[in-house]
């Protein structure tokens, strides 16, 4: 038999052509490679559907969003991310609806963990990743996604009350169950990532990463290296500061969640304007975007790497896609370095009462 004679690595490879294959990612049409998550295929850069939650101020009408959403996935990305928490509910709805009509073509991303009851809607505050809860929201979002299988189900923040190997346990559980295929942390310490990987082996980490947030390089993308597992930079543009178009006289929107974060004062934001004159030399030398900029950046770092922006408007989609076409050198990134050595960034990138939940 074939098998007897073919090595792990090629069965390695195979799985992996299988995969790409199965999701149709050989290249999108705007040159959007295939990269991993673990044993996930996806493209290299992925889709963050948040924006739409009213988290940035009011959000497009529904028919608007539903083309986005889908144009996003005819312009090549595969990976699109929502959760219970948007909305709540309502997110997980609008990415059910969009993708169904392409459901085998793209990879879908929920997360649980909050105290949301599972009756009303309603916020209770904290975490919930008690095994009963997680079992409760995970048929509840399947209901909402309109899908049978989540593929890449993360924990939204850990639960300092529930320890996470029981929680791992309970996704491994859904796993063999069939609801979910691979599990995800996100804002979740090494020594966390470590403790659940033992249990359930993880696919992705995600949390806060880009050209202003730095916070994973010092211990969580070295054990993400280590272990084999995919990295994703939730707000890899830093919530739209790191493409220029938001300077210190910017008006927030009301029910904007960038108004009541400290790094969005109006007195951070003059103050950290340094690091955009930066990135405005290195892009004019590349004829590139900031935006195009600060993702080919996280694309550089590692290979295991997939940033996930989030943006309202279709002809952003092409333009941030743009960065999978931008080649980086070593010297680019020297200078990048260089840059980002001289500025200090003034301002913590969360409120107090969201920090707190982070590199649990």
């Amino acid at each position: 038999m074939i098998d007897t004679v073919m090595t792990n690595e090629d069965h390695v490879i195979a799985s992996k052509r299988a995969r790409a294959a199965h999701f149709g990612l050989e290249q999108g049409d705007q040159g959007v490679k295939l990269r991993y998550l673990g044993p996930l295929a996806v493209s290299e850069i992925g889709y963050g559907t948040m924006s739409f939650a009213g988290n940035y101020g009011p959000a497009p009408d529904h028919a608007e969003a539903i083309r986005v959403i889908r144009g996003a996935h005819e312009q090549g990305i595969t990976l699109f991310d929502t959760a219970e928490a948007y909305g709540p509910w309502t997110n997980e709805e609008l990415a059910g609806e969009a993708l169904r009509p392409i459901r085998e073509q793209v990879v879908i991303a929920t997360k649980f963990g909050f105290q949301i009851d599972q009756d009303t809607g309603a916020r209770r505050g904290g975490m919930n990743s008690r095994p009963d809860h997680v079992r409760r929201v995970v048929d509840n979002s399947l209901k909402r996604l309109g899908i049978e299988t989540i593929d890449l189900l993360y924990q939204h923040r850990v639960d300092p009350d529930v320890p996470i190997e029981d929680v791992a346990g309970t996704v491994k559980d859904l796993i063999a169950a069939g609801k979910v295929r691979h599990f995800g942390l996100s804002e979740a310490s090494a020594a966390t990532i470590r403790r659940a990987h033992a249990v359930q082996p993880v696919a992705a980490i995600q949390s806060e990463y880009s050209l202003w947030t730095r916070d994973p390089e010092a211990e969580v993308l070295p054990v993400c290296a280590e272990l084999g597992i995919g990295f994703v930079p939730w707000s890899p543009l830093g919530a739209g500061y790191l493409t220029g178009t938001i300077g210190a006289a910017t008006s927030l929107a009301e029910g904007d969640f960038r108004a009541y974060s400290p790094r969005f004062t109006a007195e951070a934001r003059a103050a950290n304007q340094a690091l955009i004159d930066a990135l405005q030399q290195i892009a004019a030398a590349k004829r590139a975007t900031l935006a195009q900029v600060a993702l080919a950046w996280l694309l550089a770092q590692a290979p295991y790497i997939v940033p996930i922006f989030g943006t309202r408007r279709l002809d952003r989609v092409s333009e941030n896609l743009g960065a999978a076409q931008l080649a980086l050198t070593a010297a680019d990134m020297a200078a990048i370095s260089e840059a980002l050595a001289a500025i200090t960034i003034i301002g913590d990138r969360l409120p107090p009462s969201v920090l707190k939940h982070c590199n649990g």
